[in-house]
């Protein structure tokens, strides 16, 4: 028995890796990523901020992320504008108890988004609800939009928002595990494109990080 859950220990793992050994090799969306981090950087110096949810374990991905700007990633920096639209449960239940669960994250994004911020939804499998209607009122107040997903969802310049890094695996847990890497690097690019280039990057992090 144990042997049998230690091979799928091992198989698990081996999945996992080769998930993230695509997103490595994928050029274009390191380029997202980093025009998306770009994008947010400037939008944080012009007084914006960063808006994230999620459902689930997107939602732990979203307060993950929004702490890391608050506080820090690696280096000791000021605290940097991030909120996530998860964690307030009297404004979520509120919200889905009168208007419906599809809008408890747009709500918000009308009381707190101002023109010029950036919303990130994360939804591993790009059907989610309330995501793509925060996307919807997002676009509609000039806030810019960066969307996580996996291999199911959108694509394509008509898509639901302006920057898509979708994860190639239908699996939720290794897009997943993905989405965490990604939200960690973009953190590091916009603190590096906000503050300069003068911090190190983290401890034996390749040096294409450090240029």
């Amino acid at each position: 028995m144990m042997e049998r859950f230690a091979d799928l220990a091992r198989a698990v793992l081996a999945e996992g890796i080769t998930v993230e050994q695509a997103v490595e090799r994928d050029g274009a969306l390191h380029a997202t990523l980093a025009t998306a981090a770009q994008k947010t950087a400037a939008a944080m110096k012009a007084g914006g901020k960063l808006m994230v949810a999620g459902n689930g374990g997107s939602a732990a991905d979203a307060q993950h992320l929004a702490a890391e700007f608050v506080n820090r990633l690696v280096e000791d920096r000021a605290a940097m504008r991030a909120v996530a639209l998860t964690a307030d449960t009297s404004i979520l239940t509120a919200v889905a108890n009168d208007y419906g669960y599809e809008r408890v994250f747009a709500r918000q994004i009308e009381a707190l988004g101002q023109r010029g911020d950036v919303f990130m939804g994360i939804s591993t499998s790009g059907r989610s609800a309330n995501i793509l209607r925060a996307f919807e009122v997002s676009r509609q107040m000039g806030i810019a939009t960066i969307g996580l997903t996996g291999e199911q969802g959108w694509a394509g310049e008509t898509g639901p928002c302006d920057y898509v890094i979708a994860i190639p695996s239908k699996v939720t847990m290794y897009v997943q595990q993905a989405h965490l890497a990604l939200e960690h690097i973009f953190c590091m690019i916009v603190e590096r494109a906000y503050f300069g280039q003068e911090k190190p990057a983290a401890s034996g992090a390749s040096e294409a990080l450090k240029v």
